[in-house]
């Protein structure tokens, strides 16, 4: 099993923390402050909601931080704390996230990430299995249109609509930018499991773009 080890400066700090200094847990707090609100907005209804799922977090942090033997990193401890209280909260909200929604997806039958129809059949004489309807370029550089505020809203909405699982992994890889080593070990699941809900996750909100830019 590998063993993670903290980054040096990140382990003074836990050792600051554990003399309960001040002022290392108000550096840590602006170190994650950001990324944890982020994260907890996936479960979280509303802002305000959000901010206290981290202040609980925070809290349980200053609480436990005695018990934390580091054979993981503090990231991955600390966001795995919030996201036992985000689940709870989720629950009590209606927005729960089952533990069968991480189970093993590697022997499951493949979700169709494009409608079937909009490929040629097997019996194609030229072209088998090859686009009988192709992607539309979408009328400005894409680029373009996902700064406008118009596009990261529709990107927004089509995160929040997707299965829970799918939701996490999605925040996490693309909207926080984290590796696929470090979402794994937060979420507890396998790489194969990562890779296919992100692959899903990214192709149903691909298809919500491709939708609304097919009406423009």
């Amino acid at each position: 099993m590998t063993v993670h080890h903290v980054q040096p400066d990140e382990a003074t700090l836990i050792d600051a923390i554990t003399r309960r200094d001040e002022l290392a847990f108000v550096q840590l707090v602006g170190h994650y402050q950001g990324p944890l609100l982020r994260l907890a907005r996936v479960y979280a209804r509303s802002h305000a909601v959000a901010e206290e799922i981290v202040q609980d977090t925070w809290l349980a942090v200053l609480e436990g931080i005695d018990r934390f033997e580091r054979r993981s990193s503090f990231k991955t401890w600390l966001f795995r704390i919030l996201l036992n209280r985000a689940r709870t909260r989720g629950e009590r909200e209606g927005r729960m996230i089952p533990f069968s929604a991480h189970e093993d997806l590697s022997n499951r039958p493949q979700e169709t990430s494009v409608p079937a129809d909009r490929f040629l059949g097997p019996d194609h004489p030229e072209w088998p299995y090859h686009w009988a309807v192709p992607p539309k370029a979408w009328a400005a550089p894409p680029d373009e249109q996902l700064l406008t505020r118009e596009t990261l809203e529709l990107i927004n909405v089509a995160i929040a609509e997707l299965p829970p699982a799918q939701r996490e992994v999605i925040s996490l890889r693309d909207v926080q930018g984290w590796t696929a080593e470090d979402v794994c070990n937060v979420l507890e699941i396998t790489e194969t499991n990562q890779r296919v809900l992100l692959h899903r996750a990214r192709s149903r909100v691909r298809a919500t773009l491709e939708r609304h830019f097919d009406r423009r």
